[in-house]
């Protein structure tokens, strides 16, 4: 990484314009799968690292639009 990177890498990002509805459209759409997942995979260690898998997906791509907007 660059000296560059790093800074961007950690800094706050404040939302700018639309960041904010694409942040709640990406949340409300991995909402439904969440949901899914819960309502028809059985209680278990995969289904709980599913769920988890699916909440590092929203902040990698909150992340995404955060860092590269």
């Amino acid at each position: 990484m660059t000296e560059k990177d790093v800074q961007n890498a950690f800094t706050y990002h404040p939302p700018i314009a639309e960041q904010t509805k694409t942040y709640e459209e990406i949340r409300f759409s991995v909402l439904a799968v969440a949901l899914y997942i819960r309502t028809h995979c059985p209680e278990s260690r995969e289904r709980s690292l599913a769920l988890t898998k699916l909440k590092e997906a929203v902040m990698w791509a909150n992340a995404s639009i955060a860092c590269n907007s």
